[in-house]
């Protein structure tokens, strides 16, 4: 058995999600020294390990509570196609990666198809911050959660869920961040007539693209006419890149759009600020040592739905693991280019308010970094949950 290939199936819907199962299949490979053979569903990072999707995982990448209705029937229709993968697959293990409305739906068909094999599920679901009663209801189906988040595994425990493991966050060990932070960290020309380097994220799915693209387009016009002089950074990603050209077409300041990773993290590193829709990005930008303002629009079923349900006091990674109100953040009827120009403008210079995002995001990598590498320490869970299921 120790010789044969292992055989994983993944689920992974979101490129952050995609990175994280690539890390775990690498990490894998070197940790045993057997070859890894994919079965399931995920981006290009884990199909230029192997992996043959049978559909566009972008398709699962839906954000809102309308998108999700309108493609009901056609998200039934992949969770059902996808569970019957897997099991028919029999893999030593199914590790399912965030996109919780969609992978463990189809964790919860994989047990029952067969039983027999282990589940994990990478990304803890956000249960300390809404709809606690999740953590309980996953407990018969998924076997171990790989938490990002240092105070998670607390939290699964105190809410009855299954155990779980802070393995620490990819982004504390990567090259890229580190090198950007590097960058950050050398003295840099805070003078007020410089050319500012702004970079202008928008988000990786289609609906906050469309929906931040023109208030972000606004908020650039809305500093330049206040004299300032920009260099306009735009790192995006493929499956948006042509809904991003078509809008930023638009704009009097035409950005530099950026899908290379390896200029993403350059351009990271050469930033005076950032200007973002709320998501990943912003811990990636922390650990970069990058100063930001936030920004998100959601659809009207979203909005209701958050209002009643949601009690977490920011929905930004790095104020929750700092505990404090580092970046500001602006949503929906709130997301206003003047307000943004000037939240921006604030940290362009030598200012109090830059000094102290600078200050929190230390105290964040001080807090997030582990030993090893998030994908060694998850593939070590990966392997004892193998290893139980086999003397089962």
């Amino acid at each position: 058995m120790a010789d044969r290939a292992l055989k994983i199936a993944i689920v992974a819907g979101e490129e952050s999600g995609d990175l994280l199962g690539a890390d775990i299949v690498r990490s894998l490979r070197l940790a045993t020294g057997r070859e890894v053979q994919l079965v399931g569903l995920g981006g290009r990072h884990l199909q230029a390990l192997g992996l043959v999707s049978p559909f566009d995982a972008g398709e699962i990448a839906l954000m809102g509570f309308s998108a999700i209705l309108r493609d009901l029937p056609r998200l039934v229709r992949r969770i059902g196609q996808m569970a019957g993968i897997v099991a028919d697959a029999r893999p030593d293990c199914l590790i399912t990666i965030d996109s919780p409305d969609f992978s463990l739906r189809v964790a919860k068909k994989v047990r029952a198809a067969n039983p027999s094999i282990p589940i994990v599920h990478y990304v803890c679901p956000s249960v300390w911050a809404w709809r606690p009663g999740r953590a309980a209801a996953m407990k018969p189906y998924v076997d171990h959660i790989l938490c990002i988040l240092p105070f998670e595994v607390k939290e699964l425990e105190r809410l009855g869920g299954p155990p779980g493991t802070y393995v620490g966050h990819r982004l504390t060990h990567d090259a890229g961040v580190l090198g950007a932070a590097k960058a950050q960290s050398l003295p840099r020309d805070l003078a007020a007539d410089r050319v500012k380097t702004l970079l202008v994220l928008p988000g990786s799915r289609r609906g906050e693209v469309r929906r931040l693209l023109e208030p972000f387009g606004q908020t650039v016009a809305m500093l330049r006419s206040r004299g300032h002089r920009l260099r306009l950074l735009l790192p995006t990603v493929p499956h948006v890149a042509e809904i991003v050209r078509s809008a930023v077409a638009r704009w009097d300041e035409k950005p530099e759009i950026i899908l290379d990773p390896e200029r993403k993290w350059q351009a990271f590193g050469k930033a005076d600020a950032a200007l973002i829709a709320s998501g990943t990005v912003s811990l990636e930008l922390a650990l970069s040592g990058v100063p930001m303002v936030s920004c998100y629009r959601v659809d009207p079923v979203a909005r209701l739905v958050a209002l009643y349900l949601v009690s977490v006091w920011s929905a930004l990674l790095p104020n929750l693991i700092s505990d404090r109100a580092l970046i500001p953040e602006f949503y929906n009827e709130f997301v206003k280019p003047n307000n943004l120009a000037r939240q921006l403008e604030a940290l362009f210079g030598d200012t109090g308010m830059r000094a102290w995002q600078k200050d929190g995001f230390v105290e964040i990598a001080r807090r997030m970094t582990t030993e090893k590498p998030s994908g060694d320490i998850a593939a070590q869970v990966v392997m004892e949950c193998i290893r139980r299921a086999n003397r089962e």
